[in-house]
């Protein structure tokens, strides 16, 4: 039989075919016409378009021990002044939908999570500064360890369990030092990767000139090699307090924008080696 042949032969089978099985499903016996589902097998279906969102974002904060006060009070005032920004309000305004939503945790050791503001949708600049007043009215909290691993987990535990439905979720977590508790951050980080979450990170570098561990640590590689992943996901290290508000800023466009750096910021080049991920859990 010729190829042409066979396929018009096919083809008519296959609309046979099709034509019975919709005469069979529509027509039925006349006592059957007028069954009713019970209410029982009903199907609901909660539509809102008001949790539809450009990004589901969470803000992990880290606020550890080894962050005094004043870093925490220049943390704080970077956020609310970059969450406020113009830059970051157009960022929003010009995504497809208009609106993101956002969660502000901080974190210390194990299952040490403190929501200080919970998920709020920001469109313009009156909802951007409430969400932000939640962050400047807060009490400052210090708590002893760091466990990226756990502040991890539960991040994507808050993107799973809220109500938005977002294009991406993004996890944005900071830190000034590297995971000692809580067990592998790298093992936690590619099983949570999975869900679809990408992993920005913000790693705190002020004190390196004056704390010999942390100028050693190279913390910026170690959130390059151990804690971010996910598509476009990036680092921006944050070398002085005068820069923390700005290095926010352009971490936020960039997420809520959903950019990347075309060359990153931390590379990984021939002289360096992969930093050794496990040196601290």
């Amino acid at each position: 039989m010729r190829l042409d042949t066979y396929k018009k032969t096919v083809c008519v089978a296959g609309a046979s075919l099709l034509a019975g099985l919709v005469s069979g499903i529509f027509t039925v016996p006349s006592h059957a016409r007028d069954f009713t589902m019970p209410v029982k097998y009903g199907y609901t279906f909660n539509y809102d378009p008001a949790n539809e969102v450009d990004v589901e974002l969470v803000l992990a904060v880290d606020i550890s021990q080894s962050m005094d006060t004043e870093e925490q009070e220049v943390q704080r005032a970077g956020y609310v002044a970059a969450l406020t920004s113009d830059e970051v309000l157009e960022a929003v305004k010009y995504g497809p939908i208009g609106r993101i939503a956002v969660a502000y945790m901080e974190w210390g050791g194990v299952d040490e999570h403190f929501m200080v503001a919970e998920w709020m949708v920001i469109q313009d600049k009156a909802s951007a500064s409430a969400f932000a007043s939640h962050i400047a009215e807060a009490p400052l909290r210090q708590v002893q360890r760091t466990s990226i691993a756990s502040a991890l987990s539960k991040s994507v535990e808050l993107v799973q369990a809220n109500k938005y439905n977002g294009l991406r979720r993004v996890i944005d977590i900071s830190g000034d030092g590297p995971n000692n508790q809580g067990g592998s951050v790298t093992q936690i980080r590619d099983k949570l990767l999975s869900s679809g979450v990408t992993i920005n990170g913000l790693p705190l570098m002020m004190k390196a000139n004056a704390n010999s561990w942390q100028a050693m640590l190279n913390l910026d590689h170690y959130y390059e090699d151990c804690v971010i992943g996910g598509p476009g996901s990036f680092a921006i290290p944050v070398r002085s307090k005068e820069g923390f508000e700005d290095a926010i800023r352009m971490k936020l466009v960039m997420e809520i924008a959903g950019l990347s750096f075309e060359e990153p910021l931390v590379r990984k080049v021939s002289a360096r080696k992969p930093v050794r991920c496990s040196m601290f859990d």
